[in-house]
C-alpha cells in the first residue's frame, strides 16, 4: 500500500476503503488507513481547501486536513458515533469531537460520567484520556455544509465497521443524530447482526436491544450535540446526562 508524505498509507477507492478495513487487524493500524483516505473526491477537495484557507481565529494553526480517527480504547464497552468531523474542528485538530462546540458538549458530559479524565478537548496532547468508552463518527471527513452524501456515507462505512468490531467487549451504540442511526443500520447488517423489522425510527432515548457478534448489543439513540440543537434546547444538558447514564448502566449489565 503506498504511501503519502505524511506517512499514511493511502486509500483511493471504495474497493480500496473495503479491503484497508477488512485487513486491520488492530485500531492503531486502522486508525492510520483512515487517516490516510482519499477515496471521496469531494470531500477530499473540501477537506484541504478549508485546511489551507483556515478559519481567521486559526490562522497560525497547522490543519490536520484529512480524514480524522475515533479516539478510545480497544476495550470499551460503548461506542458513540457521531455525524462527521467540523470543517474548523475535528478537521482541525485531528481529534474526533475536538475544538469545536459540539465537542464542548460530549466530552463534558463524558466526564460527567466518569468516562473521560477532564470535562475538555482542545488539542490532541491535551492529555485527554477516555475510559470504557470509543468515539467515532459515521462519515471520517469534514463534508462542505455539514452533510455528506449516501454515496460518501457508504464508502466510508466499512470504515466504522471495522472499528466496532475491534472493540470485543462493545455492549452499547450511542447515536448522535438522524444521520448516524441510518449509517449505522448497513454497518450493523454487514457485521452479521440480526436487525428488526421495520427499522426502529431514530428518537432521543431510543432503545433498540440487539444481539452481537459477542453477546448483546443495544443502539441508543441521542439528538445530536449540534449547537443548532444546544442553542435552542431540543437537546439539554441533563438529557445527554440521562442518555450517557443508561448507555453506562446497559454496558455494565
Amino acid at each position: 500500500m503506498a504511501r503519502d508524505a505524511d506517512g499514511f498509507p493511502v486509500t483511493r477507492s471504495a474497493g480500496g476503503v473495503r479491503r484497508g478495513a477488512a485487513g486491520s487487524r488492530e485500531l492503531a493500524v486502522l486508525d492510520e488507513r483512515i487517516s490516510g483516505c482519499r477515496a471521496c473526491p469531494r470531500l477530499v477537495a473540501w477537506r484541504e481547501e478549508v485546511a489551507e484557507v483556515k478559519r481567521a481565529s486559526f490562522r497560525d494553526e497547522e490543519y490536520w486536513g484529512r480524514p480524522v480517527p475515533g479516539l478510545g480504547p480497544a476495550d470499551a464497552r460503548i461506542a458513540v458515533v457521531g455525524l462527521a468531523p467540523a470543517a474548523h474542528g475535528g478537521n482541525r485538530t485531528g481529534r474526533v469531537f475536538t475544538g469545536d462546540r459540539s465537542g464542548d458538549w460530549i466530552f463534558a458530559a463524558l466526564w460527567r460520567a466518569g468516562l473521560a479524565n477532564q470535562p475538555t478537548s482542545v488539542h490532541r496532547d491535551d492529555g485527554l484520556q477516555l475510559t470504557d468508552v470509543r468515539v467515532c463518527a459515521a462519515v471520517r471527513c469534514a463534508p462542505p455544509a455539514n452533510a455528506p452524501t449516501p454515496q460518501e456515507r457508504d464508502t466510508c462505512s466499512p470504515w466504522l465497521a471495522r472499528e466496532l468490531a475491534l472493540l470485543p467487549r462493545l455492549r452499547v451504540v450511542l447515536v448522535l443524530g438522524g444521520f448516524g442511526w441510518t449509517a449505522l443500520w448497513p454497518v450493523l447488517a454487514e457485521a452479521g447482526v440480526p436487525l428488526p423489522r421495520p427499522r426502529p425510527a431514530f428518537g432521543h432515548g431510543v432503545e433498540v436491544p440487539l444481539t452481537g457478534p459477542n453477546g448483546p448489543l443495544t443502539l441508543l439513540g441521542s439528538y445530536h450535540v449540534s449547537q443548532q440543537n444546544t442553542f435552542t434546547g431540543v437537546l439539554t444538558e441533563p438529557m445527554l446526562d440521562a442518555v450517557l447514564t443508561r448507555a453506562t448502566e446497559l454496558a455494565s449489565s
